[in-house]
């Protein structure tokens, strides 16, 4: 079988850390690339778990944690905000932290 050389640029201290990880395993870095490549081939996949939540997912839960607690300060007999007056506490806030 015929083969091929692969040249691609990582981070020095990534490529000395895999350098050093594959020598525990006793590997060259090279048969372990062949490793994963032969693995995502063979199963058609990336063999571990690439993942970020969805934005729309992390808006979904922002805004039942806010009406949660819109639902408790109700409950607590406290006084809705208007948006201005959300929006003013915020500016005072931002304003606050850089002094």
């Amino acid at each position: 079988m015929s083969q091929t050389a692969i040249s691609f640029r990582v981070d020095n201290e990534l490529k000395q850390g895999f350098d050093s990880l594959c020598n525990e395993f006793g590997l060259s870095n090279s048969a372990a690339l062949t490793i994963f490549m032969k693995t995502v081939v063979r199963e058609r996949r990336i063999p571990f778990e690439i993942r970020v939540e969805p934005l729309d997912d992390t808006r979904d839960k922002a805004m039942k944690a806010f009406k949660r607690m819109r639902e408790d300060a109700a409950a607590a007999g406290l006084q809705d905000l208007s948006l201005e007056e959300t929006n003013a506490i915020i500016k005072e806030s931002r304003y606050n932290h850089l002094k």
